[in-house]
């Protein structure tokens, strides 16, 4: 890519929350920026605020295949293939297994934070794949890597992300297409204030944006911030099992949604 021409990153859950301070990020580097919500009022309203950026909104749900296509084509065809697509919508449920009224709650999880990757990515692997270049971002979680009761839809659809990042990073290998893993521990978003517990190593939404761009730009694989929720995270990892269900049995939960 020639230095004269912008950054183009393709961005989705873009409306609030992580998702809207990567667009600011992104917007402050003078990127040109496709953004992808389901709600468009508000999608239309983080545009206006990064103004005179140069950026295509798109309301389109990510568990719409053909939606994502055809936002991904329009984009194409604006700017150009972009540089860095980042799959960033999700979603965070309290979920029992035993309730049938969750079902649904289970399905619309993995739909969004699993499927709604593949739907982002898939567009764009051909043709960053014969361009030889381009970066593929997912955001997945330190909740993927271990099973946090009351939460296992959500935990089981983080764990399937990094699993599906990492086997997609090695498919690509060889391309000079790059994929990313990116696993935060809490941030401040609309998403976490609902969580009636104490959240460690609570991070500002601007603050993750910056660390995820970092770790973008110097091509890491696999990124978890804060750099004390990885000591968290990997220790969570390495527990054995009695261990971890005996220091988890009475942990919060997460509330339902009735």
């Amino acid at each position: 890519m020639r230095a004269d021409v912008p950054l183009r990153v393709f961005l989705t859950g873009a409306s609030s929350g992580l998702g809207e301070a990567l667009a600011r990020h992104y917007a402050r580097c003078g990127a040109t920026l496709g953004l992808v919500a389901r709600r468009g009022e508000e999608l239309d309203r983080v545009a206006r605020s990064i103004a005179p950026a140069t950026v295509s909104t798109y309301a389109v749900d990510v568990r719409d295949a053909g939606a994502m296509i055809a936002a991904a084509r329009d984009f194409d065809a604006k700017h150009g293939v972009p540089d860095i697509v980042i799959a960033n919508a999700g979603v965070s449920r309290g979920t029992l297994v035993e309730h049938a009224e969750d079902l649904e709650a289970f399905r619309a999880v993995f739909d969004t934070n699993v499927a709604g990757i593949v739907h982002t990515f898939h567009p764009f692997v051909g043709p960053m794949r014969a361009a030889g270049r381009g970066t593929l971002v997912g955001i997945a979680s330190v909740a993927g890597f271990r099973g946090i009761p009351g939460s296992a839809a959500y935990s089981a659809s983080k764990a399937a992300a990094i699993k599906l990042l990492e086997s997609l990073r090695v498919e690509l290998r060889a391309s000079g297409v790059r994929v990313v893993t990116v696993c935060p521990g809490y941030v401040a978003t609309p998403m976490t204030a609902r969580n009636p517990y104490r959240m460690p190593f609570l991070m500002d939404a601007d603050r993750a944006a910056t660390s995820i761009a970092r770790a973008i730009a110097r091509g890491k694989r696999f990124h978890v911030l804060p750099w004390p929720m990885a000591l968290v995270g990997g220790l969570l990892r390495m527990l054995p099992r009695p261990i971890f269900d005996l220091a988890f049995a009475k942990a919060p939960r997460k509330p339902r949604q009735k």
